[in-house]
């Protein structure tokens, strides 16, 4: 019986260095074989201090025969390409967030994941942080009373990357919107979108979006990298409201603290430190090894990309003038 899922990294972007290289070598189940790269000398960079194989070129790694499943960290435009090669290859995909960026692209991947029997995970690594269970459970527990509102806001200064990137909405907007559907537990009807646009590059770099879901839940989500950094969310109920920072992008050794506010006091509760990364790799291990159930990650590739694009038309739903804010 296999117990270990053999993995190659497609691509060398910083996430695989800093942080998801190290996660798949400290992941029992998983054995990390190569990394490949264009770039003959970085794949051999990344790949010295794993002991594993550097790899010329992705397609060399797709070809090869002792090779389960792929990460792929490549940049955004390029994650449907490689997730669909990676499929029609026979591997299975846990590929970096957004996985597509349109429902056209979801619907792809859908189709050739069911086709070849093959897992495609949507790297959320936040997801996979014990955090989020207890707040769940604080909420199902009725610590909040009913569950009225949830804001979320995900905002990081520009680098490099960002500003070369072509939407925030993509980059960053996408985990508010994961996180309003994760304790929500439905999909939501956009009732209103902003977007802001770089003047010059004509890509947003920031928004805000009203959301509405099925059982009367509101959610007010805002993102972008012209700010400065905010990564936190709040929960709001009939009889209390729960707040957590540091919610996207939990380092490994911080203890995070959930703050419930009822109208007989206030209680933080402090939780062990965790690492996401290494819970990441562990549930897509996990549930390749189990063999059943991968629909359910597919259709939730389909969904989050329905809402994107919901929320970039409602941004367009006025006039040209007022679609955006020139910045």
């Amino acid at each position: 019986m296999v117990s270990r899922v053999r993995v190659g990294v497609l691509g060398c972007a910083d996430i695989a260095r800093r942080r998801m290289l190290p996660a798949l070598a400290a992941q029992p189940l998983v054995d990390l074989v190569a990394v490949a790269s264009r770039d003959p000398d970085r794949a051999r960079e990344f790949a010295e201090p794993y002991g594993c194989a550097p790899v010329h070129g992705y397609e060399r790694l797709l070809d090869r025969a002792d090779i389960d499943a792929v990460y792929i960290p490549l940049p955004t435009g390029m994650h449907a390409e490689w997730t669909l090669r990676a499929l029609a290859a026979g591997k299975h995909v846990l590929c970096e967030k957004p996985c597509v960026t349109d429902p056209d692209e979801a619907a792809r991947v859908a189709e050739a994941a069911g086709n070849h029997d093959l897992l495609v995970m949507e790297s959320f690594m936040f997801l996979h942080h014990g955090q989020h269970r207890r707040v769940r459970a604080l909420v199902e527990e009725g610590a909040l009373g009913t569950l009225r509102e949830i804001t979320a806001d995900f905002g990081i200064p520009a680098t490099p990357r960002s500003a070369a990137a072509a939407s925030s909405l993509l980059e960053t907007g996408v985990y508010p919107l994961r996180l309003a559907r994760l304790f929500a537990g439905e999909d939501p009807e956009v009732l209103g979108a902003t977007l802001s646009v770089d003047a010059g590059t004509r890509s947003d770099v920031a928004g805000s979006v009203l959301l509405r879901f099925p059982s009367g839940v509101t959610a007010r989500l805002g993102f972008g990298w012209r700010h400065s950094y905010r990564c936190v969310y709040e929960l709001w109920g009939s009889a209390g409201r729960l707040v957590l920072d540091r919610a996207f992008t939990t380092p490994d050794d911080r203890a995070p603290v959930l703050r419930l506010e009822r109208p007989d006091g206030v209680q933080e509760m402090t939780l062990p430190p965790e690492r996401q990364f290494v819970n990441t790799a562990g549930a897509f291990a996990e549930a390749v090894l189990r063999g059943t159930g991968y629909d359910a990650y597919t259709g939730d590739i389909v969904r989050q990309a329905a809402l994107v694009a919901e929320v970039r038309r409602a941004a367009f739903a006025f006039a040209p003038a007022k679609k955006f804010h020139a910045v």
